[in-house]
Formats: structure tokens, sequence, C-alpha cells
């Protein structure tokens, strides 16, 4: 970032020299504000969709522990129910004590699945804005570097394309936050 601050104060001193410059100059510091923030708001947007997604795996992580839990429980109920036993009345028990366990894991599994799904929906939100954010931030690079070669050539096509690449990269920036 320093680098772009002195290139700029470097256009600021030729444009000295050249008054008819100075609106260029002006779109420029204009430009390397606007690059800052877009490039903030997409490097928040990326941490935000790094913390989604790892939430996600932790919950379908949780969502595989409970299925395994359950499994086992159905696994001890059925072993349970056929094999012979002294106490048959106390295998029966302990069998739908474990019938009663997988049930609960069953019911517990479908709000850690609806859970899961609702991160995953977030995350991609998230995907979405960090993409359109960097694509604004790329526009105003390309803005400010093509508005530069106005001061190096003193033709104003240089500044007026700069200014539509510029007008681009700000809709691609705000387009992110229409995202819901």
């Amino acid at each position: 970032m320093s680098e772009e601050l002195q290139e700029l104060q470097e256009h600021a001193e030729h444009a000295r020299h050249n008054p008819s410059l100075a609106p260029v100059s002006l779109t420029m510091a204009v430009l390397a504000v606007l690059v800052a923030t877009v490039s903030l708001l997409g490097h928040r947007t990326s941490t935000e969709e790094v913390i989604l997604q790892n939430k996600v795996t932790d919950q379908w992580g949780y969502y595989q522990a409970k299925n395994i839990r359950r499994h086992s429980d159905e696994q001890f109920a059925d072993l349970a129910a056929v094999i012979a036993t002294k106490d048959a009345e106390a295998t029966a028990k302990l069998g739908e004590k474990y019938k009663a366990e997988a049930e609960r894991y069953r019911d517990e599994q479908k709000e850690l699945d609806a859970k899961a799904r609702e991160l995953e929906q977030e995350a991609d939100l998230a995907h979405r804005k960090t993409d359109r954010f960097d694509l604004g931030e790329v526009f105003l690079e390309i803005a400010l570097v093509v508005t530069s070669i106005t001061l190096l050539s003193g033709r104003r096509l240089f500044w007026y394309f700069g200014l539509l690449m510029g007008t681009a990269g700000v809709l691609a920036a705000a387009s992110a936050l229409m995202i819901h």
C-alpha cells in the first residue's frame, strides 16, 4: 500500500506542473481509497467465509459422531434381542434402553442436519460476496493503473476509460451488499 501512496505523491507532483491534470490526480486518489476499502471488505468477507466453513465442518463432524453412536446403540439393541441369557427380562430392558438412546440420537441428528445445512448456506453467501468484492477490487486496480497512464501520456481517453473501469469496480463491489 505504501508503494501506491508514493506513486500517487509522484503523480501529484507531476500534476502540479500541469494544472489541467489535477482532476486526474484527484481521481487517482479517490480510486486508491476505494481500492483500499473494497480490499478490506473483501478480506473481511473472506475471513467470515472461512470461519463459517469451519463451523459447517464441525457441525457435520458432530452429526457423524451422533450417527456412529446411534448405529452402535442399534447394534447393541439388536444383539440383546437375539442372544440367550439367564435373565431375559434384564436383557430385554437393556435392549429397550439402547433403542431409546438410538431414537434420541436420530432426533438430534435431524436438528444437526438442519443446522449444518443452514451454515452451508451462510458460507455460500459469504463466498459469493467475497467473489464480488474481489471483482470490484480488480476493476478498481485496473482503473487506477489506466488513469495513471493519463499523467504519463497526457491523453484524456485513458482518464475516461479509468473512470469507466472505476465505476464498474464500485458497482461490482456494491453488488456484494445486495446479495442475501
